[in-house]
Order: structure tokens, then sequence, then C-alpha cells
């Protein structure tokens, strides 16, 4: 099994920023939407951006947007991917991508085909399966989802109640390419603890090792 990337979405500051790359993340979120409490103004993420170091990845999370928002907003911070985490359909997909991460809904129902539906768009480069509900950060059934994901080629996140505590149990029952926790290390609504934030990347990193 190859090393699990990390994302830590909803990055609102450069201090933040710059404690995630150095406890060990892949990659940073930028909160696009403004009904988050983890909204950032597109120009003050494009100065936390530009204040990362090299090879530290970052990811402009949408919902529903409309093209021309979604253009405007990329035209001022130019993430190095873009994530779709609403209903948005094939079309905008389609013209938001490539470099794309297409967000789901664990549905127990609905789960294997949502992830054959978005597998075969060229365009999506990634598939995250959210397994929050209702906002809360409720873990999902991850042995129910490493099932549904048997036979899909896109690279597969993992998000939604993840924290440093379980994630290492995730990782060993879904085996994902990267997990993503934004709720999971903070010490309040919107305010990201980076004791929490190390320890999460650490617990990553010793489920790899256990794995092999």
């Amino acid at each position: 099994m190859g090393r699990t990337r990390i994302k830590i979405c909803g990055i609102r500051d450069a201090d933040t920023a710059l404690q995630a790359a150095d406890a060990g993340a892949d990659a940073i979120g930028f909160m696009f939407y403004r009904e988050s409490p983890r909204y950032i103004d597109p120009e003050d993420a494009r100065s936390i951006m530009d204040a990362l170091p090299p090879l530290v990845a970052t990811v402009g999370v949408f919902v529903n947007p409309s093209i021309e928002k979604f253009c405007d907003c990329e035209e001022v911070c130019p993430t190095n991917y873009v994530q779709l985490h609403g209903q948005e359909d094939e079309a905008m997909v389609r013209q938001c991508g490539p470099w794309l991460i297409r967000a789901v809904r664990y549905d127990p129902a609905t789960i294997r085909s949502d992830l054959a539906r978005w597998d075969q768009i060229d365009e999506v480069d990634a598939i995250l399966v959210d397994g929050s509900a209702g906002g809360q950060g409720v873990a999902l059934d991850w042995n129910g989802l490493a099932q549904a994901a048997q036979g899909i080629s896109t690279p597969l996140f993992l998000a939604g109640g993840l924290t440093p505590d379980n994630v290492a149990d995730a990782i060993r029952a879904v085996r994902p390419y990267a997990v993503d926790v934004s709720s999971g290390v903070e010490s309040s609504r919107g305010v990201k603890d980076p004791a929490l934030i190390r320890a999460f990347c650490q617990a990553v990193r010793e489920a790899d090792r256990s794995i092999g």
C-alpha cells in the first residue's frame, strides 16, 4: 500500500496553513462556500497559498457554484485542485475539471452507484466520500464503503467524522488514497488546533507503517 495522503480542510490563516504543512499535510483546503463557518475570501486564500512551501497542494472547495462565480474565484485564487461538494451535475463537473475532486455523501443504498457514476468521468481525478451527517462529524460505515469501492479505479478520499483517535482504523478498513479532515482537528467550530493537526498526521503515518 502506498502512503496515505493528508488534506486539512477549512484553513483560514497562514499560520495554521504552515503548521499543517510542517505536520506533514500534503494539501490544504479553502472553503469558498459562504454559508460555511470556515468560509474564506478568495483574496485571503491567495495570500495563504503564496506563503506555502513547495509541494503543498491547495484545494478550492465549492458548493453548487454558478460557472461565473467559479471562474471569478479561480481567477483570484487558482488552486491546484477544485472540489465540488454539492449537487453539481456531469456538465458542471466537466466544465470545472480537470484536477477535480468530486464529493459524494455516503449512503449505503446509493454509494456504489455514486462511485460508479463519477468513476466514468475523465475530469474527476478523485472521489471524496463524505460520511458527515448534518454538518456533524459522524464516521461512516468504513467496511461498507470498502466493499462498495471494489473495482473503482478513481482514487478515493475519505472524509467525515475522522479524528486523530479513529483515522488509523479508517485507513486500515478502507485503504483510501487520501484522508480529509476539518472539524476533527478543531478546538472549537472553525478554529483549527495545531496539536490536533500534528496528532492526526502522526496517526496516519503510524497506520501506514502498521499496514506495511
